[in-house]
């Protein structure tokens, strides 16, 4: 059954905070061949057996990917624009938001057809992948058992890359903020080492209930901190001079990355349908995705648009860094986006705690004793590790670029489409089949070249920027 887990459960996929205060986080592995399938005389329709303790409406679910979309990857558009030029970018982010909700279709389409034969509720996205491979040829299914790692992984990756994001953003924002008082700047390194006791603090959290008064005041002030940010974009008139419409080509893949990461939402796509009251609102053409991505994209491509036309190659990794040094609201802004993203690194590394411990540690300590000891320990480390990675290169727009090409291409282009095709695999033949086959073929291309070319940009970029 689709349920509402309390924090304090150990599930697994990318988790969300909703507004009562309780993380949304959808099993790991459901075994498929076990669950028995309820009584029913005609056609199974899962959404009628869905039993959701706390559905979520129309309008909280598209306030959910909202959020869940406006935060430092947004906050990098006008880095990306820099990078392709601003026609480039605006045509490009456009393209990339159409490919990117066409497949979260192609993945919500796909979950409700798995789950129809496999009569069960709901999903999640490593389920959905090894059951779409069971539905597939014979060589795919031989994978199905391991495919769940895969994306475990790609996931964690990803989380994990995100934490390392987070770091660096509040870092620098803190940085900036004290340069301005100091005769001498100060290496960010050293207050990544100065938040780092908070930043493991907030990850003792385990029950994330405790995190949503915060996280509240979190989104409350990402909203008015985005207002302050337009009106220093808008505070003069906006100039063409020296903004370059078309930008390098090799610098294309840090453009394609990095709006990646600022757009895809793929792991609480799942969570979120599986929540709401009715989920056939969904998809569609008029449904929630397509209003929150039509959204989603049009603020992308203003912030990036006018960003990049505001402070052209002077742009920084965070429009953030760009806002005057000297003037106390600017600094405001820096202060209270750097607040809100440690709320959200608590949020976003509980995802990677909870893959880590619950779906694999917990399987040889859960016996021990000292389980809770064990637990806080890889608490810990994966602070540590985001930690160590954000002191190793401390760039924020490498880092987004990184993370976006290498997990996002992945898990939001190939994954969906290789799903699609397995799923109807047995079910479709003829033109209509060779039409799905070069369709999804091309969106896997797409993927894996963004993927491959996109993560070799990036690291070729850290690593020039590391032997500085």
């Amino acid at each position: 059954m689709s349920k509402k887990y309390d924090a304090s459960h150990g599930q697994n996929n990318p988790a969300f905070l909703g507004d009562d205060g309780k993380i949304f986080i959808p099993a790991l592995e459901l075994e498929l061949s076990e669950k028995k399938p309820p009584k029913d005389d005609g056609d199974y329709d899962p959404y009628l057996h869905r039993n959701v303790e706390h559905p979520t409406s129309n309008s909280d679910t598209l306030i959910h990917l909202l959020k869940g979309s406006l935060g430092t990857g947004i906050l990098a558009m006008p880095k990306a624009f820099f990078n392709s030029g601003y026609l480039v970018g605006s045509i490009g982010t456009v393209i990339i938001g159409i490919i990117c909700t066409y497949c979260i279709h192609l993945l919500i389409k796909a979950e409700y057809e798995l789950c129809k034969r496999k009569k069960v509720p709901s999903l999640n996205y490593p389920a959905v992948t090894e059951a779409a491979l069971m539905e597939g040829p014979s060589w795919a299914k031989c994978m199905a058992p391991y495919v769940i790692h895969v994306v475990n992984t790609f996931l964690l990756i990803y989380q994990l890359g995100t934490c390392c994001v987070y770091v660096v953003f509040v870092s620098t924002n803190i940085k900036s903020i004290s340069d301005y008082y100091t005769e001498e700047e100060t290496d960010v390194r050293l207050f990544m080492l100065i938040i780092l006791l908070p930043l493991i603090l907030i990850n003792w959290v385990r029950n994330l209930k405790y995190l949503a008064p915060f996280s509240t005041i979190a989104n409350v002030i990402t909203m008015v901190s985005f207002g302050i940010i337009c009106y220093y974009m808008f505070n003069e008139p906006i100039t063409f001079e020296g903004r370059e419409p078309v930008g390098e080509l090799k610098h294309f893949p840090l453009f394609f990355g990095t709006v990646l990461f600022a757009l895809e939402a793929i792991g609480v796509i799942l969570p979120l349908e599986n929540e709401m009251k009715t989920p056939k609102s969904f998809g569609g053409t008029y449904g929630v995705l397509n209003i929150a991505m039509v959204s989603i994209v049009f603020l992308y491509v203003g912030m990036g648009f006018f960003g990049y036309l505001k402070f052209g190659d002077s742009i920084q990794g965070s429009i953030t860094l760009n806002l005057p040094a000297a003037e106390i609201l600017a600094q405001c802004v820096k202060g209270m986006l750097a607040f809100a993203i440690y709320i959200t690194h608590g949020l976003a590394c509980y995802v990677a705690i909870d893959i880590t411990w619950t779906d694999y540690l917990v399987k040889r300590f859960g016996s021990s004793s000292k389980k809770l000891f064990y637990e806080y320990v890889v608490r810990t480390i994966l602070v540590l590790i985001t930690f160590l990675l954000a002191v190793a290169i401390p760039n924020l727009e490498l880092f987004i670029s990184l993370f976006g090409a290498l997990c996002l291409s992945a898990l939001g282009l190939v994954f969906p489409a290789l799903i699609q095709l397995f799923t109807y695999w047995k079910q479709i033949s003829g033109l209509e089949k060779i039409f799905m086959v070069l369709k999804n073929a091309f969106i896997v291309i797409v993927g894996l070249v963004g993927l491959v070319v996109g993560t070799y940009t990036s690291l070729s970029e850290i690593i020039a920027t590391f032997f500085e």
